[in-house]
């Protein structure tokens, strides 16, 4: 660097002299060749012919799990992609996955921060996508014992029974009685996506999704919390080309997160506000447990106002829609499939017996083995997220004698290593009865099965997540059979193409006929 800004300055005052000019172009000529030859030495992981600056961003397609899974078919289970100006790491393999997880997991353990959650998650100040590092690890751990533990799960019982059994009574005056042929047909996805908020907004804010705080905010917690959804999956041009970020100033996507993360954050403001003033110490939802904590001077990290927003924001948009998304795929399968559906419900009811409620405590649920097994399989087949949440290498790595250069997002495609054909029989086929005798988990440990991710950067609301998901789906097997409408397909033709957004749900949603059990 000396030797260019001397041969510089000397050309400014001798803009004649060859010789340095000469000298100049043979130090530049040096340092590409240098850089090719460098290049030429790194072993890349395969990877697909790119196109010019666009890369491989061409081979996404509408479903990129799906995608991805076609081009690992031919270019193998780990393989490289230019996605714009980004190089993107795809995993297709149990084997490379637990490699990573167990081996490297420190240098994948940061996360990529695209555009959306540096708006709505206050620069990544939450857990989901923070930088690894010590403050991260403390607050990561926080949430886990204070707000996530088994202990603290079972104390939002009472919440979840509440919520479930408003969304059976809406079941049940739905059906108001009516003879088979006049029964009415309801939205199932749409009261599932209704509870699963409730559950949800209610443990972390303390309140119902469909709730509204003050007279400054003009919209409910459900209908911010949807648009916020929607806008974490929209493709920006920024997050792959980031010298383009201004298109999406004018294609105005930028401007509508930005006018909907001021309507969430107002909302939070009035909810935390309304808090603080009431000094409620019975509050135990997340938020107040973690207001209590502060209090206490029980943290080991500063929880700033952004910080407590961020967490808060991290629950939403992860628990929400996951839980939702889960049950009617599980339905859906069940419906697929009758005698698998009456397998579970005979095992439910008679568990459960005859009782004005599903009670799923601890010992009730560990006798609905096949219930679990029914979840296990759906997660298998229908992983909330496909795509794990993507990590980003902190430094260089040599993956399976492949470099892997820092900076490289990375995807470990859950989707595709579930549905492995060496790794699980009949792997396309709904079958719960795999997992009767099987010790494979969800807590990823099995590398074969990981809907939650594994290692440092695991989802560590799984217990929460399960507990909703086992809970809503006992009790509306329990308490309904289940018809697909006249008007829908026939039952073993049901659509089951997905959509993608921040989950993969069903493309159609679920239009059902009730019939009400009397136990």
């Amino acid at each position: 660097m000396a030797f260019l800004s001397s041969v510089l300055k000397q050309l400014a005052y001798e803009p004649s002299s060859t010789h340095y000019l000469t000298a100049f172009f043979c130090f530049v000529s040096l340092l590409l060749m240098l850089k090719l030859t460098r290049r030429n030495k790194s072993n890349f992981p395969p990877s697909p012919p790119k196109l010019p600056i666009i890369g491989n961003l061409h081979q996404l397609g509408t479903l990129p799990h799906r995608s991805f899974q076609a081009l690992s078919r031919k270019y193998g289970p780990l393989m490289m992609l230019q996605l714009g100006q980004t190089p993107t790491l795809v995993v297709s393999s149990a084997d490379v996955a637990r490699e990573i997880i167990k081996t490297h997991d420190v240098v994948f353990s940061n996360r990529p921060q695209p555009t959306a959650a540096k708006i709505f998650l206050y620069n990544c100040k939450d857990v989901g996508f923070a930088p690894y590092g010590e403050e991260w690890r403390q607050t990561k751990k926080t949430c886990v014992v204070e707000l996530l533990s088994q202990r603290k799960v079972r104390s939002f019982r009472s919440i979840r029974e509440e919520v479930v059994s408003e969304l059976v009574e809406a079941v049940r005056e739905a059906c108001g009685g009516s003879e088979r042929e006049n029964r009415p047909c309801v939205n199932l996805s749409e009261m599932l996506i209704a509870a699963s908020n409730n559950i949800v907004s209610r443990c972390v804010i303390g309140r119902k999704c469909d709730a509204t705080v003050g007279d400054s905010v003009n919209c409910s917690f459900g209908e911010l919390g949807r648009k916020i959804m929607r806008l974490f999956s929209a493709f920006c041009v920024g997050d792959f080309f980031p010298s383009l970020g201004w298109v999406d100033y004018l294609t105005g996507l930028i401007p509508e997160m930005k006018a909907t993360f001021l309507a969430v954050d107002a909302f939070l403001d009035e909810v935390i506000a309304e808090r603080e003033s009431s000094n409620r110490k019975n509050d135990h939802s997340f938020m107040g447990i973690l207001l209590q904590l502060q209090e206490c001077g029980r943290l080991d990290f500063q929880l700033s106002r952004d910080n407590l927003k961020a967490i808060l924001m991290d629950m939403i948009i992860g628990g929400s829609d996951t839980t939702s998304t889960t049950l009617e795929w599980a339905f859906a399968e069940l419906l697929r499939k009758p005698n698998t559906m009456k397998k579970a419900q005979e095992e439910i009811r008679r568990v459960v017996g005859i009782n004005s409620r599903v009670v799923l405590d601890e010992n009730c649920v560990n006798q609905m083995n096949y219930l679990k097994c029914v979840v296990k399989e759906t997660l298998r087949l229908h992983s909330p997220v496909p795509l794990l949440v993507a990590r980003e290498t902190s430094s260089s790595v040599k993956l399976r004698g492949y470099d892997i250069p820092a900076k490289t997002m990375v995807f470990i495609n859950a989707w595709a290593i579930q549905r492995d054909p060496e790794l699980w029989d009949d792997p396309e086929e709904f079958i719960p009865e795999r997992f009767e005798t099987s010790q494979i988990d969800l807590n990823g440990q099995d590398f074969q099965l990981i809907p939650f991710g594994s290692g440092r950067r695991g989802c560590p609301a799984m217990s929460f997540g399960l507990a909703s998901t086992e809970y809503v789906l006992a009790n509306l097997l329990y308490w309904f059979n289940w018809n697909m409408s006249e008007s829908g397909m026939l039952m073993h033709n049901i659509d089951m193409n997905e959509t993608n957004g921040l989950t993969v749900s069903k493309k159609i949603p679920l239009h059902l006929e009730p019939e009400p059990h009397i136990p």
